[in-house]
């Protein structure tokens, strides 16, 4: 997946500031759900919902104005009740800008944990 950074993702120093990783991170698993036909918001329409119970992120080197970043996702572990996702984001000069790793848990409407559903784990370990 690919960002374009405006003006809107960086600080007063330049670079991209750092919480907005939060943000290009969430939209690159969306996507790489998306792609594997496990839509997040079909996944809520069955009682199934994912939240954030870790979250890491190494900054490697400064994102800046303009630049183009890409995002590769892929799952890491999937447990009874969580999924790994670990990311890389690149520069356009394929420069490793961060590094990251989250761990969704999957939960209920009233946010017990649950066991990820075997179909969703079929999906996602192709």
């Amino acid at each position: 997946m690919k960002f374009k950074i405006y003006y809107h993702h960086t600080d007063c120093g330049g670079v991209v500031y750092y919480a907005k990783y939060l943000e290009f991170l969430e939209e690159a698993r969306t996507e790489y759900m998306a792609q594997r036909q496990a839509p997040l918001n079909e996944l809520a329409d069955k009682g199934i919902f994912f939240v954030v119970g870790r979250q890491e992120i190494d900054y490697k080197f400064p994102a800046q104005y303009a630049d183009i970043l890409t995002i590769d996702t892929r799952i890491g572990e999937i447990s009874r009740a969580s999924i790994e996702f670990l990311n890389e984001i690149k520069n356009q000069n394929h420069k490793l800008v961060a590094k990251a790793r989250t761990l969704l848990v999957c939960v209920d409407k009233r946010f017990k944990a649950k066991s990820v559903p075997d179909t969703l784990r079929v999906l996602l370990e192709k």
